[in-house]
Order: structure tokens, then C-alpha cells, then sequence
């Protein structure tokens, strides 16, 4: 089946962007490939606030995200209360593959694939079982050499229920994988409590 980045109902991704709007609070465990870079963070959202607590490269590290100051507070050892403060375009606290942590959450990444999808097509390209969910996977690839941050494709998994993504993979134009990207245990509409964002 063949899309062209429309609105239509039998599109994916307008299903996820819709469904994600309607998103409160969700907590997800990503695992990231990027550069030679294994990073896994357990990852905590609520109204565009953010936490991420790093399980590795660098565990026990805390970072949390207040879009109303629009500044990220970053604890170094989990062992201590030190906290530093961050604007959050300050590269020292970007991924590996260059995400600040205001465009790090689903629908930022939404975002990415819908603009691809209104500049290029989209295929179905079948349905797989990923951590027991089924899903509907999705290739994503920009007209020409039209790409969005350097991503020419994406390859997408997402949820069969909710059509929220469980697996991305991004590539440049000459097919070179950019990031890989699991999200593991995705949960929504959590009861997570304020302090969490806050360090």
C-alpha cells in the first residue's frame, strides 16, 4: 500500500500524531544505537516535561526539562544533590546523534516523520511482533535528496493498537543508518507526580 504523506484516515502516522495529542503523562525505556554509541535511558513525560534517568553510558546521571523556564537541570552522581543548570541548546547534554531533550519526545519525532512524509512516500511494508506487541511497519523516504536534520528515511514501527511508535530507524541519503532507536515498556497516562520533574 502506497501513502502520500495525506491526512487520510489510513494513515499511521496522522493516526499517531492524533492519538499522541490526547497523551498526558507516558514512561518508556529507550535504547539508542548512534555512532558507535549504546545509550538506554528510562525516559518520563508529563505536558512537555521531561526526565531522563541514564542507565548507561552514564548511569545514575538525571536530567529534567522545565519547558515553563526553559531550562534543563542535569544531576551528575546519584550519590549527591548537586545539581547544574542547562539551556536546553546546550550541546554539552545532546545526544549522541545531536536530539536537544525539548525535541526528545514522541511527538517531536512524529513531527520529523510526518514533514518527511509530506515531502516523499510512504510504504506499508508488513507487520511484525516487536516485545509482544504487534506493529505496522512503515518506510518513510524524502523526494530527491529532501531530508529533515540529515534523516532521508525513516523506518518506523508502530504499535497496532495505538499506532505509537515502538521502533525507529533513521538514514541518511546514502542509506547509512543514523540512529536506531528501541522503546521498551511504553506506558501512557500515568499518575506521575510533579516532583518527579523537578531537581
Amino acid at each position: 500500500m502506497l501513502l502520500v504523506g495525506t491526512e487520510a484516515p489510513d494513515n499511521p502516522v496522522a493516526i499517531a500524531l492524533k492519538n499522541y495529542r490526547n497523551i498526558k503523562t507516558y514512561q518508556v525505556t529507550l535504547r539508542s544505537k548512534s555512532h558507535n554509541t549504546l545509550e538506554e535511558i528510562r525516559y518520563f513525560y508529563k505536558s512537555t516535561c521531561i526526565r531522563m534517568e541514564f542507565i548507561r553510558p552514564f548511569p545514575g546521571v538525571v536530567l529534567t526539562y522545565d519547558p515553563a523556564k526553559k531550562e534543563v537541570r542535569l544531576r551528575p552522581f546519584s550519590f549527591a544533590d548537586h545539581v547544574v543548570t542547562f539551556s536546553p541548546d546546550s550541546e554539552i547534554i545532546q545526544s549522541s546523534a545531536g536530539h536537544k531533550i525539548n525535541e526528545s519526545d514522541i511527538g517531536s519525532l512524529l513531527g520529523i516523520a510526518a514533514r518527511l512524509q509530506s515531502n516523499g512516500k510512504t510504504y506499508i511494508t508488513g507487520e511484525e511482533s516487536l516485545s509482544g506487541r504487534q506493529t505496522v511497519m512503515m518506510e518513510i523516504t524524502g523526494n530527491g535528496d529532501f531530508n529533515i536534520r540529515g534523516i532521508h528515511r525513516y523506518d518506523l514501527w508502530l504499535d497496532k493498537t495505538t499506532y505509537l511508535p515502538l521502533k525507529i530507524v533513521a538514514y541518511d541519503q546514502h542509506g547509512r543508518v543514523i540512529e536506531e532507536v528501541l522503546m521498551d515498556d511504553l506506558e501512557t497516562d500515568l499518575d506521575l507526580p510533579d516532583s518527579l520533574f523537578h531537581l
